[in-house]
């Protein structure tokens, strides 16, 4: 069945080949009242999607969830159901994600945080920059309150390197109960096994072949390579350290409190049930014009 505004189109069409309005409107079956008819809905829709279409292009891998959140810092406020009836009207679906075929049964995560600092996860991620440099990013996630706590970029990351960084998050945070990793062999070295000793703190190393059992910090890692290394075009090392850390204070992502939308659209805070503040959602724009040209031109 077609539409009235597509009927209405059509009837415009005829008009075009020099049909009169009368008879076109009785052969589409569109009474001749209903041309001049503009849609109430259509009016209050538009500098919505006005402002999602420019969201979108700041965030394209953002859905109707989070870019709802951001409209509703700009006055847009709307519902779940609205937010999503308007991107679909405006064509703004990410392609659907390919979903992998998965075991069925119960396979619980072995021990699941309880509290924030109770379970810390690192992992590394891997990317190139254009001059040919490879970069190295170790990411340490707080299980618990899903919060990135800091993400070293270099082009080597030893075992004493991930000592220093956990050093100072400890120094700033308190020691975590237990560490979850990989079996990498810069989480299973001496050097690393002899220093959470000293700290009393236990390691929980997954199982290997099974990185479901350190899901947090995969999840994340899989966020940070969609929204920041598939997205930017990194020079140098240098300037990819600038712009992984700037993306890395996003609201959300340093502070759970200010928000930086979640895919499961986290309108409150795990860690406190609070509603999230109202505070900017991207604080990146300017770091490139902010910072001494030169910074991005040597590592």
């Amino acid at each position: 069945m077609v539409s009235l505004p597509a009927r209405r189109l059509q009837v415009g069409l005829l008009i075009d080949r020099g049909i009169s309005q009368r008879r076109a409107c009785r052969l589409i079956g569109v009474a001749r009242s209903a041309l001049k008819y503009a849609s109430i809905l259509d009016t209050k829709d538009t500098p919505v999607i006005a402002a999602m279409r420019r969201l979108s292009g700041q965030y394209p891998r953002y859905g109707y969830r989070r870019i709802r959140i951001f409209l509703g810092r700009e006055g847009h406020t709307m519902s779940p159901s609205r937010a999503q009836r308007i991107w679909s009207k405006a064509k703004l679906q990410l392609p659907a994600k390919r979903r992998r075929k998965r075991i069925s049964g119960s396979r619980p995560r072995p021990l699941p945080p309880r509290a924030a600092n109770h379970v810390w996860a690192y992992d590394f991620v891997f990317d190139a920059c254009a001059n040919g440099q490879q970069i190295k990013c170790l990411s340490v996630v707080d299980e618990f309150t899903r919060e990135c706590m800091a993400i070293d970029v270099a082009g080597s990351i030893r075992s004493g390197r991930v000592i220093e960084i956990l050093a100072r998050l400890m120094s700033e945070r308190g020691a975590p109960a237990f560490i979850r990793s990989d079996n990498g062999p810069e989480f299973v070295s001496l050097a690393i096994l002899k220093w959470v000793t000293e700290h009393r703190i236990e390691t929980v190393h997954i199982e290997p072949g099974k990185p479901w059992q350190n899901g947090t910090n995969e999840s994340f890692n899989g966020r940070l390579r969609d929204e920041c290394l598939n997205a930017e075009w990194f020079r140098t090392r240098r300037e990819a350290r600038i712009l992984i850390e700037a993306w890395r204070q996003q609201p959300g992502l340093l502070d759970p409190d200010r928000i930086q939308p979640a895919a499961s659209d986290p309108v409150r805070n795990p860690k406190t049930g609070r509603p999230p503040g109202m505070n900017g959602p991207r604080i990146w724009e300017h770091v490139k014009s902010a910072l001494p040209h030169r910074l991005f031109l040597s590592d």
